[in-house]
């Protein structure tokens, strides 16, 4: 493992953390896409189904079993706590979040790295996620609703995202077995695409809560 690739698991760890934070002290998911956090839970079901046919590691086990739990109490916190589920922004989250997962499973079964469940699935979740942070991004749009919490827990995002592009490029030139990549290069390339994209909306909707706390 590279410091890269450390770095970024760190930070999604982070960014999960500030997100319990804002819900469990505010008792409130205020300005938090649901959609958005049913997306991750999606990502990290269908990549990490291989738990239950490979051990690669200690590290690697638990941080996936992370983070599944953790998508998963958050989608729940959000449905179904008493109090949480009634601060949801459900009028405003509207982002068609399945025309997302359609397209993105479509170009899975195109250009997976091979065509089996196993890969497909893989496939289908590195597009997921590159695109999964829209619907917040848009929920933050509409209401202006952008607390210190929320802003950085979509700055965490991106910062997490940006990390684990810095991972491949350095895995490309430094791993001896190269051709490995090269099954994977246009799932790589497609993710890289949208991978600037997003990071791109990040920036611009983070510099604009630091405007509104700072100007």
């Amino acid at each position: 493992m590279n410091l890269f690739r450390l770095a970024g698991d760190l930070t999604h760890l982070l960014s999960i953390v500030v997100l319990f934070r804002k819900i469990r002290t505010t008792k409130s998911c205020a300005g938090i896409s649901l959609k958005t956090q049913e997306l991750y839970g999606l990502v990290f079901l269908t990549r990490y189904i291989d738990l239950v046919i490979k051990y690669h590691s200690l590290y690697n086990t638990l941080g996936k079993l992370i983070f599944i739990g953790t998508s998963l109490a958050t989608v729940c916190h959000m449905r179904y706590h008493k109090v949480v589920k009634q601060t949801y922004n459900k009028d405003q989250d509207t982002f068609r979040h399945y025309y997302l997962i359609l397209f993105c499973l479509g170009l899975a079964l195109l250009i997976p790295r091979s065509f089996t469940v196993i890969e497909v699935l893989w496939a289908f979740s590195i597009y997921l996620e590159a695109v999964a942070i829209l619907p917040q991004l848009v929920l933050l749009q509409r209401s202006r609703n952008i607390d210190n919490l929320t802003g950085n827990y979509v700055f965490l995002l991106g910062a997490y995202r940006a990390l684990y592009l810095l991972n491949w490029i350095y895995r490309f030139f430094t791993e001896l077995h190269r051709v490995l990549w090269i099954p994977g290069r246009n799932t790589r390339s497609l993710s890289f695409l949208l991978e600037v994209d997003h990071s791109g909306c990040v920036i611009s909707t983070n510099t604009k809560a630091m405007d509104r706390y700072f100007t």
